[in-house]
């Protein structure tokens, strides 16, 4: 059902009350990024230094957002059980002094190790939307959540446009160095300021948290199992990150190495099922209440959503400044600039997504931005050096433009889902967004650029028909169940 009604609108030149917590945690999630992709503007520099082949980049680029999928689930739970407020806070000033251990490296194992310690910092993205969530109501949440992703999202756009430039200001073998560290630097400096400008909810605003810790809670037997098959992709792409790494790939590790990452995420998966049981056994001796039920195949539809939306960015995030110096031999600076383009448009495709959604409807904002994702990706599967720069640009403008609103569109509609699990469930959606960029990327290192852009054109198509054939549009109100045992009744149009 489409959403009706004016929408109330935001204030953003103000900085008090939601909007204050609004622009404090954009810009803490806007550091993270600029933090998380400081290395892809500079992987040309980065690449000489260390003279590092073809392969060996493309899987440091792997290894960038291999962390971040367990770290999001972790992430998720423990928000939902702590607060925004120290997550967000622990996460900038960690992240900071990884960041700088990165610019301090000194061979490419020390690199690759610290880049996939980098991944944790992906998870904050999962903090702020609790974050928001708890600050503005739901006919907000659309537009809020979208101008925190969106607006956040444009830190990589920061990092490719400014630190080239800074690196060669200062000149020298080190200068990438340099320019990296600062942003490490600046989160940390940021993670204390956030934690002493922000609290988890309003004054007055009590904070709820899960019944139980371990796993997600679902409602029916039919939905138990689908959480089990739905948990498994998470694994799947670390063990295809343990592939790349084998003999198979770059020969890191041997074969009893690569063999015992596969045991222990297979031994991890079975430990996260069993918590899962734990946290749900009660739905196998009685019914939930029909006031009390969710479909659990809505998280799994806007998970596999994300993954090509936010897989996608991540992937040409990492890949595109290469891409452009590569295909059409410009400069490191210019091919940087120009790769800067396609975060940018989350300025406004992200919170376009949101507003589109609250206004229009969930499903039907979705079905128009995957019809695009699928068309536009593979139109830039037919570039080649024989294109002209701007109109592959262009191109890639477009491709921006529908991912980034399918992923603002798609977080529009996390936080109706189950508001005390909307961590959990944001935690869940987000490590399938870096699930995607692990397989798109993986993809990147087996065939060309054409190729991958035309699997992730056909990956949107895939993702489309699940939504036309299964999402359901949230409406009405939704129970919730309070820690004193009472029910709240939360309005979701």
């Amino acid at each position: 059902m489409a959403q009706s009604g004016s929408i109330p609108k935001l204030n953003l030149f103000s900085f008090s009350g939601n909007i204050r917590i609004l622009h404090l945690t954009w810009f803490a999630f806007f550091i993270t990024f600029m933090v998380w992709f400081a290395h892809a503007p500079l992987m040309v520099m980065i690449r000489e230094t260390f003279g590092l082949s073809d392969q060996e980049v493309k899987a440091l680029l792997i290894l960038n957002v291999a962390m971040t999928i367990p770290a999001r689930i972790v992430v998720g739970m423990l928000v939902d059980r702590v607060g925004p407020r120290i997550m967000f806070s622990s996460i900038l000033v960690l992240s900071g002094l990884f960041c700088i251990g990165f610019a301090m490296a000194q061979t490419y194992q020390q690199l690759a190790t610290i880049r996939f310690l980098m991944g944790f910092v992906g998870a904050g993205f999962v903090v702020g939307i609790r974050m928001i969530s708890e600050w503005f109501p739901a006919r907000q949440t659309g537009v809020a959540q979208g101008i925190y992703g969106g607006w956040g999202n444009f830190g990589s756009a920061a990092s490719a446009m400014l630190l080239p430039a800074v690196a060669v200001a200062i000149g020298g073998d080190n200068g990438w160095r340099y320019a990296i560290a600062l942003t490490g630097v600046l989160a940390i400096v940021y993670g204390v300021i956030y934690y002493f400008s922000v609290s988890n909810t309003p004054k007055g605003s009590t904070y709820f948290k899960p019944k139980k810790m371990g796993g997600m809670e679902v409602t029916s037997k039919f939905d138990f199992f689908l959480y089990l098959i739905v948990s498994m992709p998470m694994y799947g792409a670390l063990a295809i990150l343990a592939w790349k790494l084998s003999p198979a790939g770059l020969n890191w590790f041997d074969h009893t190495i690569t063999y015992s990452i596969y045991g222990v995420l297979t031994a991890l998966y079975l430990y996260q099922a069993f918590h899962i049981y734990q946290v749900n056994k009660d739905i196998f001796k009685k019914d939930v209440p029909d006031l009390f039920k969710y479909k659990f195949s809505q998280v799994a539809i806007l998970n596999l959503a994300y993954l090509v939306t936010f897989g996608s960015e991540l992937a040409l995030v990492s890949m595109l400044p290469l891409f452009y110096k590569d295909t059409f031999e410009i400069s490191t600076v210019l091919a940087g600039m120009l790769a800067a383009i396609y975060p940018v448009m989350n300025l406004i495709a992200r919170p376009a997504g949101g507003i589109i959604s609250d206004k229009y409807g969930r499903k039907r904002t979705l079905l128009v931005l995957f019809t695009g994702i699928a068309v536009s990706f593979a139109l830039l599967g037919q570039v080649d050096a024989g294109w002209a720069l701007p109109l592959v640009v262009a191109t890639t403008i477009v491709c921006g433009l529908f991912s980034k609103a399918g992923s603002g569109a798609v977080f529009a509609m996390v936080p109706l889902i189950q508001r005390r699990m909307t961590g959990q469930i944001a935690g869940m959606a987000g490590a399938y967004g870096n699930v995607g960029g692990v397989i798109f990327l993986t993809i990147l290192s087996l065939v060309s650029s054409q190729a991958f852009f035309m699997f992730i054109a056909g990956a949107g198509a895939i993702v489309l028909f699940f939504i036309i054939i299964f999402l359901r549009e949230p409406s009405g109100q939704m129970a919730e169940v309070m820690p004193d045992g009472t029910v709240e009744m939360i309005d979701v149009t």
